[in-house]
């Protein structure tokens, strides 16, 4: 049978290169950083990554992992109630709930696995999720795996949100999910009315913060920080591989007995490793350096409005955003990459995203600011994008 299924694969693998959707994977051979080496050799500016604080290659985040590798092993090699619980699981846990206001907190090797494990736990047939729709992928996995009754409201649209609200009076609970911050577009999610709107109707909210926490907020506590909701949100759930140290490692945090019977029956947490010594010790020295200072914070905030304000007045078309995603829209897949690759003949490493990623015909560059840019890493990137967009006739 493999043969007839192997030209089925490489029929449809040959209509998403026709059709200019083909994904290639760029090789990188140095740490992460403002300034990267691909493997060609060439040093370039790296403007497409997730390492929003600068921190994935701190020394003392390598300090702190290379401590622990040293006391506690490179892994422990089991699920967390048999034998993988260590200490420092702990710790990062009370770390993350302290930095986000919260009661308790539960790790996950990724935050795929935390969206994916958070909704058959809690909720049965009897109940509803009211989901943004463009909640993130692993949301959208996630909300497939529990019996709720799904709904399902456009990108930040209150009043449709109301409208589902009360179409799903008739179920037990309720539960509002939104990503803080949407990865594609950079927009913040109205937290505010949404929480207004989740008490007039008797409500509870979950908030993805994997591109928020860390960016969003005065001293980045992600999006009850901005909307001075701290504390009253009931789940929250993120990453460590973003701002916080871009390694691997996922949590959901929020209100003690959620986080309890999550670890009684999420099935990610029962069945997959604990996430290895190193990884929690360097994310357990992240919220400490976070906790003493909002520098790095500070940084990115400046860096993004210079760069969205700077691209704007070159001409660009940039989605609105309150955070350290800078899309520009270009509409065009096979344009996208070709722009993409040309950036990178000028030094400037950006990826474009286009559908599935994005909706068809909304094709973009995604660009992400980090406090790791210094000014002139930025100049250098708005040139280019200046230069490269007359090329293509996106600006003139």
């Amino acid at each position: 049978m493999y043969q007839d299924f192997k030209n089925h694969l490489e029929e449809e693998l040959s209509n998403i290169v026709s059709a200019g959707l083909y994904k290639n994977e760029r090789v990188i051979v140095s740490p992460q950083g403002a300034k990267i080496r691909v493997a060609d050799g060439k040093e370039v500016l790296n403007f497409c990554s997730n390492n929003y604080l600068g921190l994935s290659n701190h020394p003392a985040l390598k300090k702190a992992a290379a401590d622990a590798l040293e006391t506690r092993g490179y892994g422990v090699s089991s699920v967390r109630f048999i034998c993988g619980t260590q200490d420092l699981h702990k710790q990062l846990e009370a770390s993350i709930a302290r930095f986000f206001g919260t009661e308790d907190t539960i790790l996950y090797a990724a935050c795929f696995d935390a969206n994916g494990g958070v909704f058959e736990p809690l909720l049965s047939e009897e109940d509803a999720v009211i989901s943004d729709a463009l909640n993130h992928a692993s949301i959208i996995d996630g909300v497939r795996l529990c019996k709720a009754q799904r709904y399902r409201y456009a990108n930040a649209d209150m009043d449709d949100l109301e409208n589902q609200l009360k179409t799903s009076q008739a179920q037990r609970f309720r539960l509002i999910v939104t990503d803080g911050v949407f990865s594609m577009d950079g927009n913040v999610t109205p937290l505010d009315k949404i929480y207004e709107l989740a008490k007039k109707y008797n409500a509870m909210v979950m908030v993805d913060e994997s591109h928020s926490a860390g960016v969003v907020g005065e001293t980045g506590r992600g999006v009850t920080e901005r909307f001075n909701l701290r504390g009253q949100i009931e789940i929250i759930t993120g990453t460590l591989g973003k701002a916080f140290g871009g390694a691997i490692g996922g949590f959901t945090t929020g209100k003690k007995e959620i986080i309890e019977l999550l670890r009684q029956r999420s099935r990610p947490y029962l069945f997959s490793n604990s996430i290895p010594p190193m990884v929690a010790a360097a994310g357990i020295r992240v919220f400490k350096m976070l906790d003493e200072t909002n520098k790095l914070q500070d940084k990115l905030h400046e860096n993004t409005l210079y760069f969205v304000d700077s691209m704007k007045a070159a001409g660009f078309d940039i989605k609105p955003t309150e955070s350290a995603i800078c899309a520009v829209m270009l509409y065009d897949a096979k344009l996208s990459q070709d722009m993409a690759n040309r950036l990178l003949e000028e030094g400037i490493y950006v990826t474009g995203f286009y559908y599935p990623v994005v909706p068809k015909g909304q094709a973009r560059i995604r660009v992400q600011i980090s406090a790791a840019h210094e000014r002139a890493h930025l100049d250098k990137c708005i040139a280019a994008f200046t230069k490269v967009g007359k090329e293509f006739g996106v600006i003139h």
